[in-house]
């Protein structure tokens, strides 16, 4: 899969994301922020913020930063923060979410929300969500994951080949994803209609860093 395919789709789909994906998002966006923002004053990073449609659920007291590798999307995320006056998000970057700019342990916590599946290497994706996140951080991700199910999972098989043109990776199988991003994973429940997604809660386990 190539991100030039993931922005094609991207650049296609912006001005109609949010009605198409919005309404059915909605659930695991909303309790993926609960989950992580659950304390007051934190920095909070969102990976693949979009349009910004999680941004209005944040605390006031956060300091939301979300990047995003669409400039389409970012443009709509803009728009959403100026019409809602959300004054707790510090900034809206482009940027790749598999080569972050930020500093090592720069947030408190990090959501991921239906990104997973749609960068190119998700191991990659994974280790720079842990390397921005401070030890004992929140990490948490929302997206589908091959089904369970024996005819749901033929026909993402079958339609891997597509949707890995359109930068989508519909066949992709949670216990893979887990041992590659080496993710300390606390919690899985399913998510949003008939539970198709499911929702990780995660410990950023990495060691301290030593003081001199």
């Amino acid at each position: 899969m190539d991100l030039q395919d993931t922005l094609k789709t991207y650049r296609l789909f912006s001005g109609s994301y949010d009605l198409v994906f919005g309404p059915v998002f909605h659930p695991g966006r909303k309790a993926a922020v609960r989950i992580a923002n659950d304390r007051p004053n934190q920095r909070i990073l969102e990976v693949g913020v979009g349009t910004g449609l999680s941004l209005p659920h944040f605390r006031h007291d956060a300091k939301i930063t979300g990047i995003d590798v669409s400039a389409e999307m970012l443009a709509r995320a803009h728009r959403r923060v100026e019409r809602h006056s959300l004054k707790n998000v510090d900034s809206l970057v482009e940027m790749d979410a598999e080569q972050l700019s930020f500093a090592d342990d720069s947030f408190d916590a990090v959501l991921a929300l239906y990104v997973a599946s749609v960068v190119p290497d998700p191991a990659r994706f994974a280790a720079e969500m842990r390397r921005v996140c401070i030890p004992g951080g929140t990490i948490v991700i929302v997206n589908h994951f091959t089904s369970e199910n024996p005819a749901m999972r033929f026909i993402e098989k079958r339609l891997a080949p597509l949707a890995g043109r359109i930068g989508f990776h519909a066949d992709f199988p949670l216990d893979g994803f887990l041992a590659a991003g080496k993710l300390d994973v606390r919690e899985i429940r399913p998510s949003n209609l008939f539970g198709y997604w499911r929702l990780l809660r995660c410990i950023n386990d990495k060691p301290h860093a030593r003081t001199a």
